[in-house]
């Protein structure tokens, strides 16, 4: 298409099955599907389909500080805002059929996700642009994605309440 016809994304059952298909097959158990054209775009919108199983390490985004919109178009997932020594402040379920739809986390605030459901599929917004090396801070109570230990604490994550400890380095 032209510039004065841009294409138009849809976002619909096809795709989100597609997605859903893609993250079961992922060594990750998830995958992301961009809407943004590239990664210097001034705001990042993109869809994360997740399964159950994968690892979501705690994180935050701090330099430079943005905020993080989240909303579930598919599944459920549980949101876990954390203290910076990895104590479960609010665990909140998002689930696409509802009453929760979706969360903006503050800048700063550290978080993980653990998926609840198949297929479950969010979509994300938040300033970019993307810069890897200084997305997020990953939190060093938690282990490393890859590591042997990945398993038992995406257990632990997916059952986390408010008041639990997710600081292994104790």
């Amino acid at each position: 298409m032209s510039a004065d016809h841009p294409t138009i994304k849809h976002l619909n059952d096809v795709l989100l099955e597609d997605l859903g298909k893609q993250a079961d097959l992922a060594q990750r158990k998830r995958t992301n599907f961009n809407l943004h054209e590239s990664l210097d775009d001034p705001v990042q919108r993109f869809l994360n389909a997740m399964q159950p199983g994968t690892y979501v390490r705690p994180h935050r985004h701090n330099n430079p500080v943005k905020w993080e919109l989240t909303v579930a178009l598919r599944g459920r997932a549980a949101v876990l805002i954390l203290d910076p020594n990895g104590l479960v402040l609010n665990r909140i379920e998002l689930n696409a059929m509802g009453p929760e739809l979706g969360v903006e986390i503050p800048a700063g605030t550290w978080h993980t996700y653990a998926a609840l459901a198949p297929d479950t599929v969010l979509l994300e917004v938040k300033r970019g642009p993307y810069l890897a090396h200084r997305d997020k801070d990953f939190a060093e109570w938690a282990p490393a994605e890859g590591v042997p230990s990945c398993a038992a604490y995406e257990a632990r994550l997916r059952n986390a309440q408010p008041g639990d400890s997710l600081n292994v380095k104790f």
